[in-house]
């Protein structure tokens, strides 16, 4: 407050003004004193909230049956070498007059018969069974979507299914909102979440199609501990 804007002040005589300023000093010491004293406020208590998105466990995988250790066969003794024999010579045998055997004329070659056995098809290969797309596999390392700030900060859940154009590549096509949860925040980063996604793509005749598919995508909040 300034001194020139209380009225009369100049008029005063110079004790007076003396004693009008100490009094408005005072007043603005006693002021400052009992704001400073005053008790601090406690400061509001934030509780954070965890984020979970809760997708289906991926299939374990089988367990791999023990192999057999192969046995050791112990090893084999050679019996011991008899000892040979030592050669005898041998008497030389009357030699006998060569008698001329008779010869045979060749008889002519026979007709081979034409085999009327006609070679069987080789056995088709078995084709493999139909299936549906599947995002689930472990392998494919498909990371969730992340949960909002701005939901949940207040504090928005829901289910989003969308439904998703699986390409016989295994990559993701076009996208639609099937079900929305509610949020359009929420919506949006699931269809973000699932454009940037892999597929095992579906199966039919042995072969890999273009399929669409119903993919569900769960938003929950969980207080923390």
């Amino acid at each position: 407050m300034a001194l020139a804007a209380i009225p009369g002040l100049a008029d005063l005589p110079l004790r007076d003004r003396v004693l009008v300023v100490a009094a408005v000093a005072l007043a603005h010491m006693l002021l400052a004193w009992s704001w400073v004293s005053l008790p601090s406020l406690p400061k509001p208590a934030h509780r954070e909230m965890s984020v979970s998105v809760m997708l289906p466990a991926p299939p374990q995988p089988a367990p791999v049956p023990p192999q057999p250790k192969p046995e050791i066969k112990p090893p084999e003794v050679k019996p011991a070498a008899k000892p040979k024999p030592e050669p005898v010579d041998p008497q030389p045998a009357p030699e006998a007059e060569p008698v001329a055997a008779p010869q045979e004329e060749p008889s002519p070659p026979q007709p081979v018969a034409e085999s009327s056995a006609k070679p069987e098809p080789a056995a088709a290969a078995p084709s493999l069974p139909d299936r549906e797309p599947d995002y689930q596999a472990a392998y494919l390392n498909n990371p969730p979507p992340s949960y909002p700030m701005t939901a949940r900060r207040m504090g928005w859940q829901g289910r989003v299914v969308l439904n998703v154009e699986v390409l016989a590549s295994g990559l993701p096509g076009q996208i639609k909102l099937h079900q929305s949860s509610g949020h359009d925040v929420l919506d949006s980063a699931a269809m973000r979440a699932v454009s940037g996604w892999r597929f095992v793509a579906a199966r039919q005749g042995g072969q890999a199609v273009t399929k669409w598919f119903l993919v569900p995508i769960p938003f929950i909040l969980k207080e923390a501990e």
